[in-house]
């Protein structure tokens, strides 16, 4: 499964970058997060169409 992580801007929450990963990544780039302090959504990335 793959996860759609965006990085949240610190004042008003806005999007400010995102990437999609494989599950065994989300784990390590949270961790980072939590370190650094920054904010991040964590959603499903949507398939691609067939």
């Amino acid at each position: 499964m793959r996860f759609e992580i965006m990085r949240l801007d610190d004042v008003d929450g806005v999007a400010v970058d995102s990437t999609v990963v494989d599950a065994a990544s989300v784990n390590r780039i949270v961790q980072q997060a939590a370190a650094t302090g920054q904010r991040l959504y964590i959603r499903p990335a949507e398939a691609a169409a067939s």
